[in-house]
């Protein structure tokens, strides 16, 4: 008997991606006929049972819940599985979680694996990868076979289910408009690049606000990191490199890093530099000095997307085809990181 192969498995034998196999399987026009017949043979060879997706167990429940994040370094992440495990144990259900690390090909592989009939449905958030590829398949192919799922802070409007987010561009305008009340004109915004959809909301935020109070936008002051985790170089060069007075970070990685940073090369925060974060973990509540950020009411966040999905696993007579997009509310957190 010829043994079973998964999505990777196949994507490693013929040197191809798990993208293109699974597009290949479906006959996409955009993968060519020689590399479908191809994996289409390897596939039908070694027994491949397209998709273990779709043998999901719509009617016999799990009552567990799948959660699929990004990454868990930032205290948001947590917050939200926090929030999430809440709401599910109050009405029976368990929670699985997985990280995608970022990658596409994890978050489909994560997808594939918890949807072979561990879980009754997933919560969310979009890989930078994902994002930037703007290649939703393997989403498509849950919701295709009546699995829900509920999305959160990096989104997609090409995929029609609920959401959870926070107004990204009002909370970073409300964020610039604090400083320039507190008479910083020369305002410096650390992002990231702009395929993350909350960087790329946030930055519009930002440019809103200073076109709103005749402050000339000049993009030398922004900073697009694509490495968070080597972005120690990037920043302390922005720094010096400009004169600013004000920085908005549109996390609290890029926030704690830029005080750090500003105190190494002498400018004190925040008599020469006035910084605000987001997010609101532990960093910025005891950071030296400790930070004014926005709030993102992470746990509020996963406690509303965990009580819809269940509504959604519960509710058999709910219209499929309503969705609803829920928005969190912010709040600007004031404490010793601007004056």
């Amino acid at each position: 008997m010829k043994r079973k192969v998964t999505l990777k498995q196949i994507a490693k034998e013929l040197d191809v991606s798990i993208s293109t196999v699974s597009k290949s399987l479906r006959n996409s026009p955009e993968i060519s006929e020689d590399t479908r017949i191809k994996v289409q043979a390897f596939a039908k060879l070694y027994n491949y049972r397209p998709n273990n997706i779709a043998l999901s167990l719509k009617n016999r429940k799990t009552k567990t819940i799948g959660i699929i994040i990004p990454e868990i370094i930032h205290h948001f992440f947590a917050t939200i599985i926090g929030g999430i495990e809440q709401v599910a144990n109050e009405n029976g259900y368990s929670v699985i979680v997985c990280l995608s690390n970022e990658s596409f090909d994890k978050e489909v592989i994560n997808m594939e694996m918890l949807a072979n009939g561990s879980i009754d449905g997933f919560i969310m958030s979009l890989s930078k990868e994902t994002q930037q590829k703007k290649d939703f398949h393997h989403i498509l192919e849950v919701t295709s076979q009546g699995m829900p799922v509920v999305m959160f802070d990096r989104i997609t409007n090409d995929i029609f289910c609920d959401k959870v987010i926070i107004d990204d561009k009002a909370a970073a305008y409300e964020a610039i408009e604090f400083l320039i009340n507190k008479g910083n004109k020369k305002i410096g915004l650390i992002t990231t690049i702009d395929y993350v959809s909350v960087g790329k909301l946030r930055t519009e935020g930002y440019i809103y606000a200073l076109q709103q109070n005749n402050i000339e936008y000049d993009e030398k002051l922004v900073l697009k990191i694509e490495d968070i985790e080597n972005c120690k170089e990037q920043i302390q060069q922005f720094i010096e490199q400009n004169d600013i007075d004000a920085i908005f970070a549109v996390n609290e990685l890029f926030a704690v890093t830029a005080i750090k940073l500003a105190n190494q090369i002498g400018k004190n925060v925040p008599n020469d530099l006035s910084v605000i974060g987001f997010t609101d973990g532990i960093i910025s509540q005891y950071s030296s000095p400790s930070i004014t950020t926005v709030n993102q009411n992470g746990y509020l966040m996963g406690q509303k997307s965990a009580r819809l999905l269940i509504e959604r696993l519960e509710n058999d007579d709910e219209d499929e085809e309503f969705y609803t997009t829920e928005i969190i509310e912010t709040e600007l957190v004031e404490r010793e990181s601007t004056r």
